[in-house]
């Protein structure tokens, strides 16, 4: 046997005894070294698949690309070929990141007639299901990254997940959960069951997941072009599909997909230079807001687990998030005030508003929509001439729509949700409009060198995560992984949510302030599945963190 093919043969055995016993993550999590290049993802298997990547000489943008396509596979609940998202690409040769903006759009039959009608109501027509789907973008996304800005071609970085997808994959403690928790939503489609199911029930923790169709769909895109996506025989099968469970998304629709570049937001927090992805996601904006206010205070000098730094942390949240609900939607239909938010003026206005000893009163933002979902995923990657990418991807709830394509493997998204519920609001539904999210990939710079590479999942829970990973490393000087797994809260509108770890006496405290609590697991993926790494300038190397709240792994070279 070659000795690629051995090699192969133990880290699949390795990775995969690491799936199948993943519920002992937190007993060991920590932080990851290395000096050459390091990928952060939610899944192991994904993060062997951009090592590889680097190890064959492929740059950061092609191992990013490669986790991104592997991780459509081996997580297939959080992301996929169906699905969409945003990219943050800085590279070593060119003095300005880059915003990649690949999110899914309305079809092109999405109108307010159709959507806001009086014969059904928002919600349940893009929960899921058919009319949930926007058109996909991550397969037209991460082909012009790579084209762009990456070294090899389509094939070189498929080949890992389309060997994952051919051979198969253990299934984690975690995944089997989501399986069993979307069980309904899965018995609907046919051709999804067929993937997830065993039997018509879930499949269990350490069996096998393959999927050849998607493998075969894998492979005619990486022979043929990715545009083989967006026209032809996948193009009609797409729109069959869709047609078939009463949706309006058809092959017009796919082939007048377009990926935009777009500039990053960018902000400052104590001296670190802050880039994001731009609208129509609001994640950046708000987390420069959210970091903007929190400046104000001597953060530093507050223990990261007081009474003190959680009720000003989830003062400021709300603060920020009711800013963001009513401020953000699609640039092309729509002016943002992105100047106006990310400004340190407008923060400091907004400190009137908070009350630093117990819950202000309700904060009303200026003129200004926006909804939960569950799912997604996050990769970082820094390679050994330090270019760096944020990559955060998603097909929103687990599962999506819930429908795979027949004969292709590909589970749609169900984006539409993400839209305002009703017309009038700068995020209401339109042809060919993409909706609002809260995804957030953020690079740091400290005196303009790569500094870290970190984003999650999380709906707006990933606003929340990002700062409060970024203060643990700046304020409280954690590493990397700690400051991942440290506990984490969010706030927005009247409940603050809680890791079960924050302590009782906190909890009784937060509630003598006037919070009303809602307690969760001690590590719940509420709080998203963080992916970081930190770049050390002066010794050369590179410290990785993956949270236990998923199946993440660091993996370095």
């Amino acid at each position: 046997m070659e000795k690629r093919k051995i090699y192969h043969l133990l880290v699949s055995i390795f990775l995969t005894l690491f799936i199948i016993f993943g519920d002992f993550s937190k007993l060991f999590a920590q932080d990851v070294f290395s000096d050459t290049g390091m990928v952060a993802s939610a899944q192991p298997l994904a993060s062997q698949a951009g090592v590889e990547i680097l190890k064959k000489g492929g740059n950061a943008v092609d191992a990013a690309v490669a986790t991104a396509f592997a991780l459509g596979v081996v997580e297939p609940n959080a992301s996929g070929l169906g699905g969409g998202g945003f990219m943050v690409i800085k590279l070593t040769t060119q003095p300005e990141a880059v915003n990649i903006d690949f999110r899914e759009m309305a079809p092109g039959k999405a109108d307010s007639a159709y959507y806001y009608s009086a014969t059904g109501s928002f919600n349940s027509l893009t929960g899921r299901g058919a009319n949930s789907a926007g058109v996909p973008g991550i397969v037209a996304g991460l082909a012009l990254a790579l084209e762009k800005y990456g070294t090899l071609t389509l094939g070189e970085v498929m080949d890992p997940a389309i060997r994952y997808a051919r051979e198969g994959f253990a299934v984690s403690e975690n995944f089997s959960g989501i399986i069993f928790q979307n069980y309904d939503l899965i018995m609907q489609y046919p051709a999804t069951a067929a993937v997830y199911l065993k039997d018509d029930l879930p499949v269990s923790q350490g069996s096998i997941i393959r999927n050849p169709m998607l493998a075969f769909t894998m492979e005619t895109l990486a022979a043929k072009g990715y545009q083989e996506f967006y026209r032809g025989e996948m193009a009609i099968a797409m729109q069959e599909s869709i047609k078939k469970y009463g949706g309006i998304l058809n092959a017009e629709d796919l082939q007048g997909y377009r990926t935009v570049i777009r500039q990053p937001v960018k902000g400052t927090y104590r001296g670190y230079e802050i880039i994001s992805a731009a609208p129509p996601t609001g994640g950046g904006i708000a987390l420069i807001e959210l970091l903007n206010i929190l400046e104000n205070f001597p953060i530093h000098e507050l223990s990261p687990d007081s009474v003190s730094y959680y009720h000003l942390l989830a003062e400021a949240m709300k603060i920020v998030f009711a800013d963001k609900a009513g401020n953000i939607a699609d640039p092309d239909f729509y002016r943002v005030p992105v100047e106006k938010l990310t400004s340190k003026q407008y923060a400091a206005s907004r400190l009137r508003f908070l009350d630093t000893k117990k819950v202000s009163i309700d904060y009303k933002a200026p003129a200004m929509i926006e909804k939960e979902s569950g799912s997604t995923t996050h990769i970082s990657v820094v390679d050994r001439n330090r270019n760096i990418v944020a990559l955060t991807q998603s097909i929103n709830n687990w599962f999506g729509s819930g429908i795979t394509v027949e004969g292709t493997g590909i589970l749609l998204n169900n984006h539409l949700k993400d839209f305002e519920n009703k017309a009038g609001h700068p995020n209401s539904i339109e042809p060919y409009k993409r909706p609002v999210s809260s995804i957030a990939p953020t690079i740091i710079l400290k005196d303009d060198q790569p500094f870290i590479s970190f984003g999650t999942p999380g709906g707006t829970r990933i606003i929340s995560a990002l700062a409060q990973i970024l203060i643990n490393v700046i304020d409280f000087e954690m590493t990397m992984d700690e400051a991942i797994e440290a506990p984490r809260i969010h706030a927005s509108g009247s409940t603050l949510h809680l890791e079960g770890r924050i302590s009782e006496k906190v909890r009784h405290e937060l509630e003598s302030r006037g919070h009303r609590l809602k307690v969760h697991d001690d590590f719940d993926n509420y709080f998203g599945g963080a992916q970081g790494i930190f770049i050390d300038n002066k010794k050369g190397n590179l410290t990785g963190g993956a949270d236990s709240r998923r199946d993440g792994v660091v993996a370095g070279y």
